[in-house]
């Protein structure tokens, strides 16, 4: 079946046929690999306001493709709003110098910190349009988020086959079927050994729309296990092993333990993440998707990813002693 098929049903109107490898996609994301360039928002405006149709009605962003479905897109002038300029050729560099593994299927990268995941709410260029800008000839969705502030694994899938089943095992068992580690500095002194926080998380909205996660028994069950690791300057190095994947969760479980993640602004220590920029020179989050287990193919194909602590990060431990 060809990529699509295009009539031309008014100026500009492309009328777009879903192929098989596109089956169970998102509606937004099935836009955004068909409108290069155009940010989250700008997707979002043109399916809430009717001018995206699928097989003739109106659809949701969230809504899931069927192989065959037709979809009408609208004319869009990215152009227009400044919005089709292209990433800055030193973040591209900076990507692809920060790929730490690839395969047919799958590309891992070493997210720096203060780059968001993808774009949109006034961020032009997150990881995953910078990536498809670097690689215009390839197929890449993400598979997960990190939080903008984490540095770390962002697993970027290159065939919608290894997307399904790699966002299946996210879902399997509160996510049991990946792995997933991440290393923390916490303040304070914590217990040797690991401490199990089990307790549920509830998304709220601050005033001008900030979200905000409390620890709330009408929350979503949530579960991480902090590991001391080692001692620094009196604060406590952790490898941190998350079951359930929640907004913010390694952030809100280590503020709920009363050892907040050194360097969070949101959720933190404002007196000691200002005495720790001044003695150790740490300037962002400190929080470091590490490492990555899983397998594919039904469970015959291992992945075992790792991705080094930020230099920035581990200057803040030789500093710290």
């Amino acid at each position: 079946m060809a990529n699509s098929g295009t009539s031309t049903a008014s100026a500009g109107v492309r009328m777009v046929r879903v192929p098989e490898d596109r089956d169970g996609q998102r509606l937004d994301n099935f836009l955004l690999g068909q409108l290069k360039g155009a940010p989250k928002s700008l997707i979002y405006k043109i399916v809430r306001s009717g001018q995206v149709r699928v097989n003739g009605g109106r659809g949701k962003p969230e809504r899931k493709l069927a192989a065959g479905d037709e979809v009408r897109i609208p004319p869009v002038r990215l152009e227009e709003a400044g919005e089709s300029a292209p990433p800055p050729k030193s973040l591209l560099a900076a990507l692809d110098a920060a790929i730490v593994f690839e395969d047919a299927r799958l590309l891992a990268l070493n997210k720096p910190s203060g780059l968001a995941s993808h774009g949109g709410s006034g961020i032009r260029h997150g990881a995953i349009e910078s990536l498809r800008a670097l690689r215009p000839n390839e197929s890449l969705e993400l598979v997960h988020r990190l939080d903008r502030d984490t540095s770390g694994l962002l697993i970027v899938a290159k065939k919608r086959s290894a997307l399904r089943e790699l966002q299946a095992l996210m879902r399997e068992d509160h996510g049991a079927g990946i792995d997933k580690r991440y290393l923390a500095l916490l303040v304070g002194k914590m217990p040797n050994g690991t401490m199990d926080v089990d307790a549920p998380l509830h998304i709220g909205l601050r005033q001008g729309g900030e979200r905000h996660v409390q620890v709330n028994d009408i929350g979503k069950e949530s579960l991480s296990h902090f590991k001391l690791l080692q001692r620094f300057g009196g604060h406590s190095y952790c490898e941190v092993k998350i079951d359930t994947g929640r907004t913010h969760q390694i952030r809100v479980h280590a503020q709920h333990l009363g050892h907040p993640v050194a360097g969070d602004d949101k959720y933190g220590d404002e007196e000691v993440n200002r005495r720790l920029r001044d003695q150790a020179g740490l300037r962002r989050l400190f929080l470091h998707a590490s490492s990555l287990r899983f397998a594919l193919d039904g469970g015959r194909t291992d992945y075992v990813l790792d991705a080094p602590l930020a230099p920035e990060l581990r200057d803040v431990l030789d500093k710290l002693g």
